[in-house]
């Protein structure tokens, strides 16, 4: 199955957190990564007043998986919880942002997992790197 993910970071080392994110996912069991857009700085987006400086460095990648969604989408939040990631504030600052916005055309809006992503194409975050991989939503 093809999982295609976007990645955003706006806690520094940046670079760093993207590049570890791409490697963590690349090694979940009979996962390979496949492809990997090149690395863009993004204004924050919907983001609590206060973190508005906060810019970000997104990418998208895709890989190959036998997992299922859940599975995939589980251990993608194992990777962002391994390097760091806090939920105390809603949109707030990020060590790593891991979205799931497509698999392999699933659709599914359940609790904790909606494909594909709901407002992936509403942000040129995401569809800026997917174009460059030549992927459309």
């Amino acid at each position: 199955m093809r999982a295609v993910v976007s990645l955003g970071s706006n806690i520094e080392p940046r670079a760093d957190y993207l590049r570890r994110a791409v490697e963590a996912l690349s090694r979940m069991p009979s996962t390979r990564l496949v492809a990997e857009s090149s690395v863009i700085e993004t204004e924050p987006v919907d983001v609590p007043s206060g973190f508005e400086s906060m810019k970000f460095l997104n990418m998208a990648a895709v890989f190959e998986t036998e997992l299922d969604a859940h599975e995939f989408s589980r251990r993608m939040h194992e990777v962002e919880d391994d390097l760091g990631r806090v939920r105390t504030v809603r949109n707030g600052p990020r060590t790593v942002d891991v979205d799931l916005v497509d698999f392999g055309g699933l659709v599914l809006d359940e609790p904790g997992l909606t494909l594909p992503h709901p407002r992936a194409k509403e942000r040129s975050f995401v569809t800026i790197p997917l174009a460059e991989l030549g992927i459309r939503l």
